[in-house]
C-alpha cells in the first residue's frame, strides 16, 4: 500500500495491523530480520518479555505482542525473540495507535545487550584482577606449598598401593625400596631385618644380596636413634660398623621400621647428593608405618596359608584314616560273620553228609528196582549240593583271610573266579560272563583286599545292567604291571561325573541304596598296591574300570 511507502526506510522493522488484526503492511527490515515469519499468532509465541514476573494460565498473557495489539495507548516493552535457529535475539517493542491502525516498530537491542553484558562482565574481571593481584603473593605460596603436598601424597599413595597389591614380602620390599631409591636419588637402597646380634639384610635394590655381610650394626649414636624409632639422616663416610670407608661422604638415610613398640627392622639409603630433608621425613615416616602393615599382614598371610595346608593336609589323612576304619570295620565285622556263618553251615551239612553216606550204603540192600533208582538219583543230588555248600564255605573263608597282614603272591586270575564264584547270584541267569584272561605270573599283594575291589566293581556292573547284559574281564601282564579291565553293557556314568566316583561320600544310586563309600575304598586299596584305578565310559554303552598294579 502506498500510504506507508514512508515506513520502507525505516532502520527497524515495522509490522501494521488493521482493526481486525490483520498484517496489512510489512517493511523490508521486518522481512530481512524476520525471515521464518508466516502469521502474527507465531510471532506471538516466539516473542516474550525480558522480564515476566505474571502469573496466569492464559499462555498469551506472556506475549509482549499481544500487549501491544490489545493496548489501548501507546505501548512499549523490550522483549526477547526466540528465532528459527533457537538464537535469542532482543528488540525494544513500541506499539503506536494511528486510526484504525496498530503500528509495531521493533530496535534491535541484542548488540546493545551484549554490550551491556560484556562491559558488566569486564567490570567484574578487573575487579576479580584488583583481587587476584593483590592476593596474588599468598596463593603463590599456597601453590608451592600444595604442589610439594600433592608430590607427596601422590608418592605415598604409590608407595601405598604397591604395597596394597601384593602379599609376596620380597615383592613389597623390592617395589618400596625402587619408589624410595628414585625419589631420594638413592644408588643403593636395601631391607634389613631385626635380630639380636644386629640386623639381617633381606632384600636390596640396586646391588647382589650377597655382597652385603650376614649382620650389620651401627655406631652407638645411630643406634640409639634407631632404638628411638626416629629417622637417622647423616653425611657419613661409613655405611655401617666395621664396613670399607667411602672416598667422600656420603648421605645415609635410615628409616626404622616399626611395628607397635617392636622393632621389625631398618630401610637405609645411600645417596651421593648432599641435602637436607624437611617435608621428605614425613613421606619416609608414612611409608615406614605403610611397609611395617605389609609386612605384618603379609607375613600373617604367609602363616595362615601354611596352616590351611597343614588343615588340608590333615583334613585328608583324617578322610583317608576314616575310609580305611570304615574298610577295617566292614571287613573285620564280614571276618566275624563268615566265620560264624561257616561253623553254623558246616555243622549240618556234615550232618547232611553223613546221612548221605549211609544212604549209600543202604541202596544196595533194596530190591526194589523203581525205588532204589529214584533214591539213588536223590542221594546224587544232595550229594551234589552239599560238595556246592562247601565250596561256597571255603571261597568265603578264602575271600576275608583276615589273618593275611603281609604281601602275599597270589594267582589273580584265580581270585577273580573265587570273586565271581561268589556274586554268582548277581549274574545267574541274566549276565554273560566272558572271561579274557592272559598268562601271568603271580603278584605279590593282599588278596583279600583286591578281592574287595574285584567284588565291589562286579557288582557294581551288574547293578548298572538293566536287564540281560556282558561283562567282560580282562587280564594281561605288560611291562612289569598287572593290568585287569572289567567292562560292562550298563547304561554307563555321565561325563560330569566320572571325576567324583572315587570321592567319599559320593554316589550314583538312588537315597538308602549306596553309601558312596565303595569306589573310594577301592580307589585307596589301589593306591597301597603303588598302582592306579582309571574309569571309561559312555552313556547308553557302558563303563570300563582299568586297574594296574606293579608285578613285582
Amino acid at each position: 500500500m502506498k500510504k506507508f511507502d514512508i515506513f520502507r526506510q525505516f532502520r527497524d522493522a515495522v509490522i501494521i495491523l488493521n482493526k481486525k488484526r490483520e498484517v496489512v503492511y510489512r517493511n523490508h527490515t521486518f522481512k530481512r530480520w524476520f525471515k521464518d515469519f508466516t502469521n502474527l499468532k507465531k510471532l506471538s509465541h516466539h516473542s516474550s518479555f525480558d522480564i515476566c514476573p505474571l502469573n496466569s494460565e492464559n499462555i498469551e498473557i506472556y506475549s509482549p505482542i499481544y500487549h501491544a495489539i490489545i493496548s489501548k495507548e501507546n505501548f512499549f516493552a523490550r522483549i526477547s525473540y526466540q528465532s528459527e535457529l533457537n538464537r535469542i535475539l532482543y528488540y525494544d517493542l513500541q506499539a503506536v495507535k494511528k486510526g484504525n491502525y496498530t503500528i509495531l516498530f521493533f530496535t534491535d537491542v541484542s548488540a546493545q545487550n551484549e554490550l551491556t553484558d560484556i562491559y558488566r562482565e569486564n567490570e567484574k574481571l578487573k575487579e576479580k584482577i584488583k583481587l587476584l593481584s593483590d592476593e596474588n603473593e599468598d596463593l603463590q605460596k599456597i601453590k608451592r606449598k600444595a604442589q610439594s603436598q600433592a608430590i607427596r601424597i601422590a608418592l605415598i599413595n604409590k608407595v601405598s598401593n604397591i604395597i596394597r597389591e601384593s602379599i609376596d614380602i620380597s615383592q613389597i620390599l623390592q617395589s618400596a625400596l625402587k619408589e624410595l631409591s628414585i625419589m631420594f636419588g638413592a644408588y643403593k637402597a636395601y631391607y634389613a631385618k631385626a635380630d639380636k646380634k644386629g640386623f639381617i639384610v633381606e632384600e636390596i635394590y640396586g646391588l647382589k644380596k650377597s655382597k652385603m655381610p650376614h649382620v650389620i650394626n651401627f655406631d652407638e649414636k645411630t643406634s640409639e636413634t634407631i632404638a628411638a624409632k626416629e629417622i637417622s639422616v647423616c653425611n657419613s663416610l661409613m655405611e655401617y660398623a666395621d664396613a670399607k670407608p667411602f672416598k667422600q661422604p656420603v648421605l645415609r638415610i635410615i628409616v626404622p621400621v616399626h611395628q607397635m613398640q617392636n622393632l621389625t627392622g631398618i630401610i637405609v639409603l645411600l645417596c651421593y647428593q648432599k641435602r637436607g630433608l624437611n617435608e621428605e621425613i614425613e613421606i619416609l615416616e608414612a611409608i615406614s608405618s605403610q611397609l611395617s602393615n605389609a609386612i605384618t599382614r603379609a607375613e600373617l598371610y604367609q602363616k595362615n596359608i601354611q596352616t590351611v595346608k597343614e588343615l588340608q593336609n590333615a583334613l585328608k589323612e583324617l578322610k583317608e584314616t576314616q575310609i580305611q576304619l570304615i574298610n577295617s570295620e566292614k571287613m573285620a565285622s564280614l571276618g566275624q560273620l563268615v566265620a560264624g556263618v561257616a561253623h553254623e553251615i558246616n555243622t549240618p551239612v556234615a550232618s547232611i553228609k553223613s546221612n548221605n553216606g549211609i544212604v549209600a550204603k543202604l541202596l544196595d540192600s533194596i530190591e526194589d528196582t523203581e525205588l532204589k533208582d529214584m533214591l539213588t538219583d536223590i542221594n546224587e543230588i544232595d550229594k551234589e549240593a552239599v560238595n556246592r555248600i562247601s565250596n561256597i564255605v571255603t571261597s568265603l573263608k578264602k575271600f576275608v583271610r583276615l589273618d593275611e597282614a603281609e604281601l602275599q603272591e597270589a594267582d589273580i586270575n584265580k581270585e577273580l573266579d573265587l570273586t565271581l564264584e561268589l556274586i554268582r547270584h548277581e549274574t545267574k541267569n541274566r549276565i554273560e560272563i566272558i572271561k579274557n584272561y592272559g598268562e601271568i605270573p603271580a603278584v605279590k599283594c593282599f588278596p583279600n583286599m583286591l578281592n574287595q575291589v574285584f567284588t565291589n566293581i562286579l557288582i557294581n556292573a551288574c547293578q548298572a545292567i538293566e536287564g540281560k547284559g556282558t561283562i567282560t574281564i580282562t587280564t594281561e601282564y605288560k611291562d612289569k604291571k598287572l593290568i585287569v579291565k572289567i567292562k560292562d553293557t550298563g547304561k554307563g556314568i555321565p561325563k560330569n561325573r566320572l571325576s567324583k566316583i572315587f570321592t567319599a561320600g559320593f554316589t550314583t544310586k538312588s537315597s538308602g541304596i549306596g553309601t558312596g563309600l565303595g569306589l573310594a575304598i577301592c580307589s585307596k586299596i589301589i593306591e597301597k598296591h603303588k598302582g592306579e584305578i582309571i574309569v571309561n565310559s559312555e552313556i547308553g554303552k557302558g563303563s570300563e574300570f582299568i586297574i594296574t598294579i606293579c608285578g613285582k
